[in-house]
């Protein structure tokens, strides 16, 4: 149960124009309707000296913990992921996932609970992390649908999206402005449900995300502040 909402909180290429990539960084609380158990995570994108960029993320909940890091570099207007690094403690199962994505060979290589991952390349394919990105971009760019191929384990599995309109929604800063998408799932393999809700206003940060489990568990994680491009986050 906590393992899901950490991963939650987590949830916190495509064509991307440089110039559309802006820093950010955010908090977020997280709150499991049944039980009396809360959650904080923090993400943020950061450029590099040597001109790659830093998509990072941290949450905690009681005594679990996990990180997300992400390195990723843009090649005529295309987001490429250089490495990533996943690990998740204190919760009985522990995880650690490191990959390497070797643009010149076209190799995925790493590994995922111990276990080797050696995978072909090619553009297009993302990690975890920055496939978030990816679809932060594409929302703003006014897409309704997208799909991504993500490296999911040992295999690259594909992440379906669609924009179901325009909502506000209150975070601790206010009410926002912002798109509502879900997840596209094979309801015949996965009940699951994930809602994700971007601010229109603020580079279309990820304010607010939903989830709903298989067993019908139910959380929610607001934002609570954040800044984009050194501009502070605010509401109406």
């Amino acid at each position: 149960m906590r393992r899901a909402l950490l991963l939650a909180l987590a949830v916190l290429a495509l064509p991307l124009q440089a110039a559309d990539l802006k820093p950010f960084s955010a908090s977020y609380t997280a709150d499991w309707k049944q039980l009396p158990m809360s959650g904080t995570a923090e993400r943020s994108l950061e450029k590099n000296a040597n001109g790659t960029w830093s998509l990072n993320f941290k949450a905690s909940m009681m005594i679990a913990s996990l990180t997300e890091q992400s390195t990723l570099r843009l090649d005529k207007d295309t987001l490429l992921p250089q490495s990533y690094h996943f690990e998740r403690g204190g919760l009985g199962k522990a995880k650690k996932v490191d990959l390497d994505f070797d643009w010149t060979s076209k190799k995925i290589t790493g590994s995922d609970r111990g276990d080797a991952i050696n995978l072909p390349l090619n553009r297009g394919v993302l990690d975890k992390s920055t496939y978030q990105l990816a679809l932060q971009h594409d929302i703003a760019a006014g897409k309704k649908s997208v799909s991504y191929q993500v490296v999911d384990g040992d295999e690259i599995d594909t992440y379906d999206f669609r924009v179901l309109g325009t909502e506000k929604v209150t975070t601790k800063t206010g009410q926002v402005d912002a798109i509502k998408v879900e997840r596209v799932r094979d309801p015949s393999q996965s009940k699951r449900i994930t809602e994700l809700w971007f601010a229109k206003d603020w580079d279309y940060l990820l304010v607010q995300l939903r989830q709903v489990e298989t067993d019908g568990k139910e959380y929610v994680i607001v934002l609570q502040d954040g800044t984009v491009d050194g501009r502070s986050v605010k509401g109406n």
